[in-house]
């Protein structure tokens, strides 16, 4: 019996190792001490371009430098033009154990990529490797050290913690605003604008003649004021006004009195046609460059859409209508303290049996933060360098500079929307990351298009009516699945390891227990 209960006591030890397998538990990575350059090594490398092709060939001149470095890393670029189709490729693709080696993300998507076993490196102890790390002496190219990397945008890469990725790109949101028609309204622009601005504005805009055209376009549409993306727009709101949305901890703090107050307020504009949305309508840049909207606000990496003349444009030319373009930041309550989101692409590597292919895959993302991929990158859009090293540069300055030479490369509206999140880099925040949270930014947005649905097709929209709103959109991206506890999230069933490790501990004790049952029977018998 005693050998018995050993052997069973060594296989239930056994179990809790294979057991504690756990969601976002991931196993060290240990970097080689040299890198194994008489090896030759094939990584993958997955990208996202907005069908911009001078960002494809900045990555393919990327690739190209790189490999004159290191002659012996191959570097295969995979496109997409959408990060969610990189997202639902890595899920996949984790499954079967052929992610890719470097991957541009977002740490919303990596907090769900951890909970596969052993996925993506945790880059703490790779930035201060003396030979590999962030500026480190056996690098063959001029990379920031790390005091060169901006800690605001870094720390948006943590998750539980550990740092998981590295900011490729930086964008925030802005307001593009149709200064000619403002100001036609007999209104001037604040210096910084207010929600309650936008919607009095907005609401004076609607005025229309006898024959229902818009009196201050002349034109039969016109929809004042325009938001991309409802889920930054309900996010930004409830940061602004101090309230829930998630705890760091992963706690859904969304459905609040304030969120029902906002959702009240925008129906209201809504049912008067001074706002819209994307999803509803379409993009903001063709209504705002046919002299059809007011404010459209969206990403400043989309400043290259904005105004009369924007180098990228989607309506036919007799449409665009002349107008004096203002970027400002997006509206606020307190415009003496503002607060708006950063966004933009990260950079993850991926775990993989070989330490020296990993070893590989993170010099070539460490090279993606070169000031020769960092700017011009930086000069495609509205986007802004994440060193500043970059930042910092006389050629970066010198590009800023150059305002309004071009309608091009120098772009006045481009130039003003990445100068916007210099001057703001402080007073931007992200929102907390977890295995979830990517799903609850989409269940923000969901609330005000859900909203802006139902006043077009003339359904109620009150106090009542929010609770099933709620449920509804809760339903729908299954945030009642999502529990905090010690940071962790409820990831679905057990694992059948940890279901077994179970049984045979409990299996263990009952056998344990009868045998100290039969022992003390047999002293009491004798």
């Amino acid at each position: 019996m005693k050998q018995l209960l050993s052997a069973l006591l060594a296989l239930s030890l056994l179990l809790s190792l294979a057991g504690c397998h756990g969601s976002q538990e991931q196993a060290a990575f240990t970097a080689p001490e040299t890198f194994d350059e008489s090896r030759s090594y094939e990584i993958t490398f997955w990208a996202k371009n907005d069908t911009n092709v001078t960002q494809v060939n900045i990555y393919k001149q990327a690739i190209a430098d790189f490999q004159e470095l290191y002659p012996n890393i191959t570097v295969n670029l995979r496109l997409y033009t959408d990060y969610g189709k990189i997202y639902n490729d890595v899920i996949t693709n984790i499954s079967t154990g052929t992610t890719p080696n470097v991957c541009v993300t977002y740490p919303d998507h990596i907090a769900t990529y951890l909970t596969g076993q052993d996925t993506v490196v945790s880059l703490d102890d790779l930035f201060s490797h003396p030979k590999y790390g962030l500026g480190g002496s056996g690098l063959r190219f001029d990379g920031p050290d790390r005091s060169e990397m901006i800690d605001k945008f870094l720390s948006e890469c943590q998750i539980n913690g550990q740092t998981y990725a590295i900011p490729f790109m930086r964008s925030t949101e802005a307001c593009y605003v149709n200064k000619t028609y403002v100001e036609k309204l007999g209104y001037t622009l604040p210096e910084t604008l207010t929600w309650d601005f936008i919607w009095e504005v907005s609401e004076a805009a609607m005025a229309q003649d006898a024959q229902g055209n818009y009196l201050v376009n002349g034109q039969k549409v016109l929809i004042p004021f325009i938001y991309k993306s409802t889920d930054n727009m309900m996010i930004q709101m409830l940061q602004q006004k101090g309230a829930g949305y998630s705890t760091q901890r992963g706690e859904i703090l969304l459905f609040n009195d304030t969120t029902t107050e906002l959702l009240l307020t925008i129906a209201e504009h809504s049912g008067t046609g001074a706002f819209n949305t994307f999803k509803l309508v379409g993009y903001p840049a063709n209504f705002l460059n046919a002299g059809q909207c007011i404010f459209a606000i969206d990403s400043t990496a989309g400043a290259t859409w904005m105004g009369s003349d924007a180098p990228l444009v989607d309506i036919a030319e007799e449409k665009l209508v002349s107008f004096e373009t203002e970027v400002m930041t997006i509206p606020q309550f307190d415009p003496e303290n503002p607060q708006m989101i950063s966004q933009g692409p990260s950079v993850c590597v991926f775990n993989k049996e070989d330490p020296q292919e990993v070893l590989a895959s993170w010099l070539f993302a460490q090279y993606l933060l070169t000031n020769s991929v960092q700017i011009a990158y930086a000069q495609t859009e509205g986007y802004i360098p994440v060193t500043a090293k970059a930042q910092e540069s006389p050629e970066y300055r010198d590009y800023l500079s150059r305002r309004g030479q071009d309608n091009d490369l120098y772009y006045s509206v481009k130039l003003d929307a990445a100068q916007l999140l210099l001057d703001n880099t402080e007073n931007t925040f992200v929102t907390a990351v977890f295995n979830g949270s990517a799903s609850l930014r989409n269940a923000a947005g969901q609330l005000i298009e859900n909203v802006n649905k139902s006043v077009r097709r003339k359904q109620p929209v009150s106090r009542e009516t929010m609770d099933a709103l709620y449920q509804e959109v809760s339903s729908l991206y299954r945030l009642d699945q999502i529990s905090a506890s010690e940071g962790r999230q409820n990831l679905g069933p057990m694992p059948a390891g940890s279901r077994l490790l179970l049984a045979g501990l409990a299996f263990c004790w009952v056998l344990m227990g009868g045998y100290l049952l039969i022992n003390y029977r047999k002293k009491n018998k004798s």
